[in-house]
């Protein structure tokens, strides 16, 4: 049975809407996404998903007002070949709107999806980013560090000569611009990565961990690397963000630009 709130909303235009999800297995999407998305989810019937699986897991706790068996989904991960993304944007381009889903958190950002919304750009088709969580957005914003000049860099590498070297390099950028620097790793892995931050930073490099953010079981830690060293860490299997701030840019949240402009004045 059609939802009657839902048949009295207009057609949705033709777009690729770029379709946030929370960032937990089983969260509540109606608990973490404004009604406005959860209406134009609500109107899709075609779907593009990073692992069908959990897109249905999503939308089964929507109103969506008709069967899950009655949406399209077709899948877009890392192992999908370029050649079929024109095949995936075939439905927008007959005119029907299109929702691009993550496996968590917001499509196109650290997702394969970006690469389906390249390709709609370059068609000319229209893009849509709906509004939800972002965990990186959420980590910078808790951890107390530079949100006014920041930068992702994803994940480090795995050996640990290379990775020694990777952070170095993000502590020396970060050193350099004043920066707060940003990168994830697989969950069973946080651990390591923590480890070998505490291992290659210095006592006064500012060190903040946040993993499950928005969940009841969110952990976030943020302190110069001396007091995580004094006082061990076990990190949470789970999906984390971490984020570093070497102590020449800690003292405040102006970038090395704007610090330098604020004392020309």
């Amino acid at each position: 049975m059609s939802d009657p709130a839902l048949a009295a909303e207009p057609p949705l235009p033709a777009a690729l809407y770029l379709v946030p999800v929370p960032l937990g297995d089983g969260a509540d999407p109606q608990a973490h996404l404004p009604p406005a998305t959860v209406s134009v989810i609500c109107r899709l019937d075609c779907f593009v998903a990073e692992n069908a699986k959990s897109a249905r897991a999503v939308l089964r706790r929507l109103p969506m007002g008709r069967p899950l068996q009655a949406l399209e989904i077709r899948e877009l991960n890392q192992h999908t070949p370029p050649a079929l993304l024109p095949e995936l944007l075939g439905p927008l381009r007959a005119g029907r709107p299109l929702g691009l889903m993550s496996e968590a958190g917001c499509p196109a950002v650290a997702d394969p999806g970006a690469a389906l919304v390249q390709l709609a750009h370059r068609e000319q088709l229209p893009v849509m980013p709906l509004i939800g969580p972002s965990a990186l957005l959420l980590a910078l914003m808790v951890s107390g560090m530079n949100g006014q000049s920041f930068a992702f860099t994803g994940y480090l590498p795995v050996d640990p000569a290379a990775r020694r070297a990777a952070i170095q390099e993000l502590l020396a950028r970060s050193r350099r611009f004043g920066q707060t620097q940003l990168m994830i790793e697989t969950p069973y892995r946080n651990q390591a990565l923590l480890d070998a931050l505490l291992e290659a930073l210095p006592d006064d490099a500012h060190l903040a961990v946040a993993a499950s953010l928005s969940l009841p079981e969110q952990w976030v830690r943020s302190a110069p690397a001396a007091q995580w060293r004094a006082h061990a860490a076990t990190l949470p299997r789970a999906p984390a963000v971490f984020l570093l701030q070497a102590a020449a840019s800690a003292a405040g949240p102006l970038s090395a630009t704007a610090a330098a402009r604020k004392k020309r004045r």
